[in-house]
């Protein structure tokens, strides 16, 4: 498909929602297996300690994250629908807008993060057994956030215009870059000094650092409508109106997400009570549910640039198809993941727990939650399709209720009554509520909207 090709002018618009989608869900799997990859070898060969001090620094990070995602969420939509309208010159400014605010955030946090790191450790209560070591790694990775920032913004952005293949490339540079760089600066072989903890920091730096200068070249040779050409980098500068559309749409997805950390830290404070085993099968299953979550997550963010670019095209009443061919994908791909984790679940179970009993336990908890996998995702892809005509706060809210007033009381309670398979209930009825509610309100509420473009 050529680069200056809406994804909704395509004749095939399943096809064309599959090639777009299938670069996406393996985007998302490397990102996860990379840092899982990661930990192992900080774990490896530097032991339990080294583990625990780049733990510490993971609620950190998804605040951080909290914040990036929300504005690439809100560019996104913008770009999409300026790209559907065919104007690349609005696509710059929006560009430039959106990486301004990057620039001035990621800047603000990584000074404030450095200077004021062990008092966030501190607050984090922080062991002091891990404290030499955690300070050092958090304060290397804080001063290198600004370039994680730019990156997530500008590879959102390429989705945002259709193009999944260039963050992709991208991220499999990182993850490369990371492997080597990695294992190499915490034992200093090959002559680079031995540098221990900050060693993991300093080659996400140098990596992101990298595939940054990997894009400008690379998408400058294939002359890409986002290079970082002259028109594009005088685009970078406040422009008030733009930058309010943007945090007014991204805003609600960064405030969801934090409420989804918050709900989750309530919900392993229940699963602790039942014993080390009850917190290991946990953990085990949630690493199953994501790998099968986000193809469904995957195809809600397609959802999105299909619908924005739609909407940008002047095409609104294409959105039906667009919404329709995103549910036919998540029941045909999640439903074939979710029929498969079932078939093979002991397996699964027994990559992350050795002990037969837990691996057991596991199985139990993975078969309660597994099937409503499959109302998460067509819940995420309703909530995408409004997000791209710009309606944020209701599904955020629905959300926030479906968390607040379904997930939380309901662990509580069903615990009460059924024990640890009590929470895995609670999972299954949010995920299924989530589903009724954000179907409701996009059948009877929002789709008597007029949707017209946002910029």
């Amino acid at each position: 498909m050529p680069h200056n090709a809406s994804l909704v002018n395509q004749p095939k618009l399943w096809k064309t929602f599959l090639i777009f989608l299938l670069p996406l869900i393996a985007t998302n799997i490397l990102q996860n297996l990379s840092g899982t990859i990661n930990t192992i070898f900080v774990g490896q060969m530097m032991g339990v300690h080294a583990i625990a001090a780049v733990a510490v620094f993971f609620p950190i990070l998804f605040c951080l994250m909290a914040f990036v995602i929300g504005l690439s969420a809100g560019a996104t939509v913008l770009v999409g629908q300026a790209w559907g309208a065919q104007n690349i010159q609005k696509v710059r400014c929006v560009v430039g807008s959106t990486l301004f605010m990057t620039l001035i955030g990621g800047s603000f946090i990584a000074i404030l993060g450095v200077i004021f790191s062990k008092d966030i450790l501190l607050a984090l209560g922080t062991d002091p057994d891990v404290m030499h070591l955690s300070l050092p790694y958090v304060q290397w990775m804080l001063a290198g956030s600004p370039l994680l920032f730019v990156y997530i913004i500008y590879t959102s952005i390429l989705r945002g215009v259709g193009d999944s293949i260039t963050p992709l490339i991208a991220l499999g540079l990182t993850s490369l870059m990371g492997l080597f760089i990695t294992p190499v600066l915490i034992a200093g072989y090959f002559g680079f000094p031995k540098m221990g903890i900050v060693a993991p920091a300093i080659a996400t730096i140098i990596g992101y650092f990298s595939v940054l200068v990997f894009l400008a070249i690379y998408l400058n040779k294939k002359n890409h409508p986002l290079k970082p050409d002259r028109a594009l980098l005088t685009s970078i500068r406040h422009q008030p109106e733009l930058s309010k559309i943007i945090l007014r749409l991204g805003i609600p997805t960064g405030i969801q997400m934090v409420t989804t950390s918050v709900a989750g830290l309530v919900i392993v404070g229940l699963v602790n009570r039942y014993g080390s085993d009850a917190t290991a099968a946990y953990g085990a299953v949630n690493q199953v549910l994501n790998y099968i979550q986000f193809p469904a997550l995957s195809i809600a963010i397609a959802a999105s640039i299909f619908g924005a670019q739609a909407i940008g095209a002047g095409k609104a009443e294409l959105l039906s198809r667009v919404t329709k061919t995103a549910l036919g994908m998540n029941l045909m791909i999640t439903g074939s993941l979710v029929i498969l984790a079932y078939l093979f679940s002991k397996y699964l179970m027994a990559l992350f727990i050795t002990d037969p009993n837990v691996v057991k336990l596991g199985q139990q908890l993975l078969f309660i939650v597994l099937w409503s996998i499959l109302f998460f995702g067509a819940s995420a892809i309703f909530a995408s399709i409004m997000r791209s005509s710009g309606t944020v706060t209701v599904p955020m809210l629905i959300n926030i209720f479906a968390i607040v007033l379904i997930e939380i009381p309901a662990a509580y309670f069903f615990s009460e009554w059924w024990g640890l398979q009590g929470i895995w209930y609670a999972y299954a009825l949010a995920f299924v509520c989530l589903c009724i509610m954000q179907a409701l309100y996009y059948q009877f509420v929002w789709k008597k909207k007029t949707v017209t473009a946002l910029i």
